[in-house]
């Protein structure tokens, strides 16, 4: 009987001493995928601004500094709220920021992740254009995700929202939806056209031409 009653407070030990120890290690992985995150995040990007020569400097000034329309959900950032049963993002991959915001006299939690880059390609753009960002969704979310990007730098004041949708053609640059992929530079790939853009005097030239090679 003793035996038995000393077996069973082995056991009972061994199963306390694994469930901290796996609790440790998911604690220790969530604290590492996010070090990762935001190594990736905000790693040194190059793309040399230079100074402009005077015949650029002379075109510029000839131009009308244009505005550059972005859209906010799969394109700067990816989130998901409570209750969504297959999150797109991996399982323990940690949120940049939480948000919670009320929806019909309910609490909701987003979980954004920020695509990567977001935060260098704002900057840089920002100094290029006018920037208005824009959302499908409703403004009490987009709201919240916008004054997190803008981080009080200002650059995102105009913010249109999903009372303001109407479907129209645009100038559009075409840009693959992000979910979770902690290797994509798309972003970071459209800073050349988006420096070559602010020179001409109509972007439907170009971006016509652009939006028809991605359609085949």
């Amino acid at each position: 009987m003793v035996d038995m009653l000393k077996t069973r407070q082995c056991l009972l030990g061994v199963r306390t001493f694994l469930g901290v120890t796996s609790r440790l290690w998911s604690f220790f992985l969530y604290i590492l995928r996010k070090h990762i995150r935001t190594i990736i995040q905000y790693q040194t990007v190059r793309y040399d601004i230079l100074p402009l020569s005077p015949i650029s400097r002379n075109r510029l000034n000839t131009v009308k500094r244009k505005i550059l329309v972005l859209d906010l959900d799969e394109t700067l950032i990816h989130s998901h709220h409570d209750g969504v049963l297959r999150p797109t993002v991996r399982p323990g991959t940690p949120p940049d920021f939480i948000l919670k915001v009320v929806i019909d006299k309910h609490p909701v939690r987003f979980f954004v992740h920020k695509r990567p880059h977001v935060d260098f390609f704002l900057e840089v753009v920002s100094q290029w254009y006018e920037l208005v960002v824009f959302t499908a969704s409703m403004e009490i979310y987009g709201s919240a995700v916008a004054d997190k990007l803008d981080n009080n730098k200002g650059i995102l004041k105009r913010r249109y929202y999903r009372q303001h949708c109407t479907l129209d053609s645009d100038n559009a640059i075409p840009i693959k939806s992000w979910f979770s992929d902690p290797s994509d530079t798309a972003l970071l790939n459209l800073l050349p056209m988006l420096d070559a853009l602010r020179f001409t005097g109509d972007v439907r030239s170009v971006l016509s031409r652009n939006l028809h090679q991605h359609r085949l």
